[in-house]
């Protein structure tokens, strides 16, 4: 007990704010951190995505602007808008609704979010490649550009 009244009280006292943001910070992690385990969108790395391509017919769908996907994309990939997806207008990939849905976008951030819309949609099994397709190419994987 000594030492939390004589080192860490009149540092929070102190610095107030800087400790404000600590707990804010922590409290976020803690939360995101729950909503990765509890979300039924999985990341994957490359190689389960390889995997998952090759042997359980997995279908990947690339949320990238047009200009990049014709820059470099995976092969059989397709090309679908996130707001597409999010207006339920992506008539293109409903047949995939049972299959194993790979989403692909520029790094990884934005997939999880359009990958939680699908799950609304009715996809069941969605994964979101993780580090997108920059991840992809550091890995020097096959890409086809068009």
């Amino acid at each position: 007990m000594d030492f939390i009244t004589l080192e860490i009280l009149p540092f929070l006292k102190n610095h107030l704010l800087l400790s404000l943001g600590w707990v804010v910070l922590f409290i976020a992690i803690i939360v995101l951190t729950i909503k990765c385990k509890l979300s039924k969108v999985k990341i994957i790395n490359n190689a389960q995505a390889i995997h998952m391509i090759n042997k359980q017919d997995a279908v990947i769908i690339d949320t990238r602007s047009a200009d990049s996907f014709k820059k470099g994309h995976i092969t059989d990939s397709h090309n679908i808008l996130p707001t597409d997806i999010k207006n339920a207008s992506a008539k293109a990939i409903e047949k995939f609704k049972e299959n194993i849905v790979i989403l692909i976008d520029e790094n990884g951030l934005s997939s999880t979010s359009i990958g939680e819309i699908l799950v609304k949609q009715g996809f069941s099994n969605v994964f979101v490649l993780k580090d997108g397709i920059t991840g992809w190419n550091s890995e020097n994987l096959p890409l086809v550009k068009k």
